[in-house]
């Protein structure tokens, strides 16, 4: 029996930097890892899918060239190059992590499968280890649904269609939410005929009525074929193709994503041995400063279903970090939620939409702006969206912000700065930006706030 005074499972975003503190405080600390340093993010989700969000861009752009006066011959995609420079920055993201932590002092690295034993031994191929502290970093992977003759058939998840060095014929995407339509939009650019099918009402369906539409146009502008409303009755795979059969009709292409959704690694950790509780699907409960129901374990990032991103992941590891470490009183439910949709244009949200305020409670303003009326969106040539703001009637706070067009993704850090500082609208509808930014319209944005 090894010991230690912590024990880390999965080196995603919130293990190594944990295992840096704690080893930084003295205290001797047991990372293991199973198969990949860096988690989902570095591997299999943002840094290769932004690294050919990137290259989809490119040849987006060129194909433009003639509208910016610039004049380009043919445009060819090389998708073994594209592909290459994706996994070279996975390559160089994952060694990164990998030789960061293993020059950690006070850290041992081990690699397998680690399983619990009881509340404070796990077992980690023929070793036993056993800590006072254990953290739970173990992510997630693609949730596979039920669909006859789906298990039978080729298909792919995020995690092996980053590895792609080919353009489908025809790309099928199930799931119309945030992965699937990045893939979709990406794979059209790259020269693919893409179908797109969503068993609910509408695209992004956590989003305002509203976005979802502005968003299926702009796949739909680019070509894509988007389904909504529809149940997937099963599918067939043979010499012509994958053919997926629906309420509405059939689709066959050559090439299938699925995309309908995320499931903890929590099924081989053998969590009730130390009595750790799951949730109905899975995630580990946590409370609000993500300890478990048992002493001396938490869980941490896509495993305790209290964020499904790399950020929130990371804030999770300083929640953890400054309660242990610095005597404060951090806590989950502090946390103002944002996050991006990388289609081009990309959509920046923070907080609530107006669907969810007026569902809080709120009695909501809501001001709205087309991105045809911002100066740097018109001259780069790049006007779809809008921009949105909801903010409280009586406390005059900002409940959540959409930006949907160029830039939205960093522009709205401007709201989600004002949110986290607690201010009014007032304070950010005086501000002072630079222009020309997609930033400089929010204090304008503000001014035309109304009932909803």
């Amino acid at each position: 029996m090894k010991t230690f005074d912590a024990i880390i499972i999965g080196a995603g975003q919130a293990g190594p930097s944990l295992a840096e503190r704690l080893s930084q405080a003295g205290q001797s600390v047991c990372l293991v890892e199973r198969k990949l340093f860096g988690g989902t993010c570095v591997n299999t989700g943002c840094m290769p899918t932004k690294a050919l969000v990137a290259s989809a861009y490119a040849a987006h752009l060129a194909r433009r060239g003639a509208d910016f006066g610039v004049i380009t011959g043919d445009i060819a995609i090389d998708m073994k190059a594209v592909a290459a420079r994706a996994h070279k920055v996975t390559m160089d993201a994952r060694s990164g992590v990998e030789n960061w932590l293993r020059g950690m002092k006070n850290v041992t690295i081990m690699t397998g499968h680690a399983r619990f034993r009881n509340a404070t031994t796990l077992q980690v191929g023929d070793e036993m280890i056993s800590a006072p502290k254990i953290f739970l970093n173990v992510g997630g992977r693609a949730a596979i649904p039920p669909i006859s003759g789906l298990a039978e058939g080729p298909y792919l998840t995020n995690s092996s269609i980053v590895r792609l060095d080919r353009v489908p014929a025809h790309l099928i995407v199930l799931g119309g939410s945030y992965i699937g339509l990045e893939f979709a939009q990406m794979y059209r650019r790259f020269g693919a005929q893409v179908t797109v099918i969503e068993k609910g009402a509408r695209l992004i369906a956590r989003e305002d009525a509203d976005i979802s539409e502005a968003v299926r146009q702009i796949l739909q502008d680019e070509g894509i074929t988007v389904h909504t409303g529809v149940d997937i009755l099963g599918m067939l795979s043979d010499a012509v193709g994958i053919t997926v059969r629906l309420s509405d009709g059939e689709v066959t292409g050559s090439d299938l994503l699925v995309a309908t959704g995320r499931k903890p690694n929590t099924d081989d950790l053998d969590v009730a041995a130390a009595g750790v509780k799951l949730d109905q699907r899975g995630y580990i409960e946590v409370g609000d400063d993500l300890r478990t129901n048992i002493p001396g374990i938490w869980a941490m990032g896509d495993c305790n279903g209290k964020g499904a991103f790399t950020h929130t992941a990371f804030n999770d590891f300083e929640i953890i970090a400054a309660n242990l470490l610095d005597g404060e009183d951090r806590k989950v439910s502090d946390r103002i939620l944002g996050y991006a949709l990388y289609i081009d244009p990309p959509l920046g949200r923070v907080g609530m939409g107006v669907a969810e305020a007026e569902k809080a409670g709120h009695t909501v303003l809501v001001s709205t702006r087309p991105m045809t009326r911002v100066g740097r969106a018109v001259e780069k040539g790049e006007t779809k969206g809008f921009m949105k703001v909801v903010v409280d009637a009586h406390t005059k706070k900002i409940l959540g912000a959409a930006i949907l067009g160029t830039g939205g993704d960093e522009a709205i850090h401007g709201v989600l700065d004002m949110m986290n500082a607690g201010v009014t609208c007032d304070v950010l509808q005086w501000a002072v930006p630079i222009h020309p930014t997609v930033s400089e319209l929010l204090p304008t944005v503000l001014k035309g706030l109304k009932p909803a």
